[in-house]
């Protein structure tokens, strides 16, 4: 097999990954380098969501015992046996299919409902206010699922339509094998769709879908980082960037004192606190955790134990991670869970997982442009920063650092709450964001958020 900057193939599956343009068959072997990918993406799903309780993971035991078994027990309570093909098959009555290059995005888009409390009062000033529309970007390991508790409130908000999508990976979207997308000359390229280019290029398009010029775009936690991303990507299409509980690794912010200098005029340096931060999200830390915790696998010989690996990871942690999300565990209810596996019956997604953390470990788009943390004060538009104070996940210091790091953003901490504010804390999440686009958007006197300076 090639290195991770050329070609990758799944065991056990025909299609064939292409990264950089590169595209060639091989032989998937003892080699360390490819253990290591598979390895990282085994718990990359726990880690990203459990923070650091990596280490609960008892070895190689458990991931051995499970090849013995005759028959699958399931994975966090789905029946591995009966995966579906066709993810229409799961949907919801509400869900949307749409092709984009190449990939079946399941979506889901809720309309404002006007209300008319009497003729004096005709329609209400909070839909009147705004006239956008808004998308909304999911974390890792969560899908549209995750917005329904907010998608009709927050329509009703800004008085448009809000549209919620899963990126390929996760929830109903499909599966797919690397596609091509038509570049400014007009020549084609190669354009992986696990990677933060393709998230991106899907978010602008569903601005399009919308049939605006702009949208608000609201990202949780890894969709954050898309949300930032595709501002950068088209500033002129982004209205406002709603934030919530945003993995990204925030720079630290010191003061360096020029000589000669009034009070008030010292010069701003960033710094990202020694980690690296090429994906600027906190990804990258986990998987730096994942080579370390997971090194039982580094000299594996036979890629399904890295499916096996995979299945583990999520068997083992990831219905634990859900509960540790929120900040109270015990209003975790049975539809949440059900909501978040779902897409555990979907034929592929363990090895959609493996693509995903592939993509991610050999991202190099970034590299042509400066640091993530010296772009961030370049951000114009309006943004909003949500983080609960017992965030486990992402600690709400690293939300306020962000904020810090953004001239002009707005900061609200939502008290007893955990990573996920619009599952847990609806109504305090939706007064926030309601008093954000007054501040934003609507002249009338209102009660207003604070800017951080």
């Amino acid at each position: 097999m090639r290195s991770l900057a050329g070609t990758w193939v799944l065991p056990n599956c025909s299609k064939v990954s292409i990264f950089n343009g590169n595209l060639s068959s091989s032989r998937f072997g003892s080699d360390t380098q490819n253990c290591v990918v598979f390895r990282s993406s085994a718990f990359v799903a726990a880690a990203a969501s459990v923070s650091g309780s990596s280490a609960q993971y008892s070895g190689s035991e458990g991931l051995l015992g499970v090849q013995t078994k005759k028959k699958s027990k399931g994975i966090a309570g789905i029946d591995q046996d009966e995966l579906v093909e066709d993810p229409k098959l799961l949907a919801d009555p509400d869900s949307c299919f749409c092709e984009f290059s190449g990939v079946e995005i399941h979506h889901k888009v809720c309309e404002a409902q006007l209300e008319v409390h009497d003729e004096s009062e005709g329609v209400s000033s909070e839909v009147k206010s705004v006239g956008l529309p808004m998308i909304l970007l999911h974390g890792f390991g969560a899908s549209v699922f995750s917005g329904n508790r907010v998608m009709k409130p927050l329509a009703e908000a800004v008085g448009s339509k809000v549209l919620a999508f899963d990126r390929p990976a996760f929830g109903l979207t499909s599966r797919g094998n690397s596609v091509r997308e038509l570049s400014g000359n007009g020549e084609s390229k190669p354009v992986n769709p696990y990677s933060m280019a393709f998230s991106v290029l899907a978010t602008l398009y569903f601005i399009d879908f919308l049939a605006a010029e702009k949208a608000i775009i609201v990202g949780h936690s890894a969709g954050s980082l898309v949300a930032v991303e595709s501002y950068f990507e088209a500033p002129e299409r982004v209205a406002a960037l709603i934030l919530v509980a945003p993995a990204i690794f925030a720079p630290i912010i010191t003061q360096k004192v020029v000589k000669g200098s009034q009070p008030g005029t010292n010069d701003q340096t960033e710094g990202n606190h020694g980690i690296g931060e090429r994906d600027g999200g906190y990804a990258q830390l986990f998987v730096q955790e994942i080579l370390v915790c997971s090194s039982t696998l580094y000299f594996c010989d036979n890629a399904v134990k890295e499916f096996l690996s995979v299945r583990m990871a999520i068997n083992k942690f990831g219905i634990t991670a859900v509960r540790n999300a929120w900040y109270d565990s015990k209003k975790v209810t049975d539809e949440d869970i059900s909501g978040y596996t779902k897409p555990l019956r979907m034929k592929g997604w363990d090895e959609a997982l493996v693509e995903y953390t592939a993509a991610m470990l050999t991202d190099t788009s970034s590299e042509s442009k400066p640091p993530l943390a010296k772009r961030l004060r370049h951000i114009k538009c309006p943004v909003l920063i949500v983080t609960g104070d017992n965030d486990r996940i992402v600690p709400s210091w690293n939300a306020e650092r962000l904020s810090k790091a953004i001239p002009g953003s707005f900061f609200e901490v939502i008290k007893h709450c955990g990573h996920l504010p619009h599952e847990e804390k609806v109504d305090e999440f939706l007064s926030v964001v309601k008093k954000f686009l007054q501040s934003t958007f609507d002249d009338s006197p209102q009660e207003r958020l604070q800017v951080i300076v």
